[in-house]
């Protein structure tokens, strides 16, 4: 006999974990999030240095700068994504509630911006060049 307390409602629970490693959600939403997080901190990451690798021979340090800047800030975002994930997942699994920050989506906009800034740069050096 168990004297394991049952898991949350909503809990997934089929008997094969013990309850701090089973999923909240039998859609897996917390963990699908995850991966989208980890898909948008990998393009950010490659934009700012494929960015950076087209760009530096019109703008020099700059562009390093501007690229490695906007690499970090995606690791930092895929990180906090982490993070976040783990914080949410043994809140949900204590007391049934989510409890998330925006710093993710905050290092992801810095990362995005970044990038943005990089394009532009390049356009202006271009248009001054020409």
């Amino acid at each position: 006999m168990s004297s394991a307390t049952p898991p949350p409602q909503g809990a997934a629970d089929d008997g094969a974990h013990t309850p701090s490693e089973t999923v909240f959600d039998k859609g897996l939403q917390p963990e699908r999030t995850l991966l989208a997080w980890r898909r948008t901190c990998l393009a950010f990451g490659v934009a700012s240095l494929v960015g950076m690798r087209f760009t530096v021979d019109a703008l020099g340090l700059l562009a390093v700068f501007a690229g490695v800047i906007g690499g970090g800030l995606a690791v930092l975002a895929y990180v906090l994504a982490a993070t976040g994930y783990r914080r949410a997942h043994e809140s949900l699994r204590g007391r049934g509630v989510l409890s998330r920050d925006g710093l993710p989506m905050l290092a992801g906009t810095a990362s995005a911006l970044v990038i943005g800034v990089l394009c532009a740069a390049y356009l202006v050096a271009g248009l001054l060049a020409a």
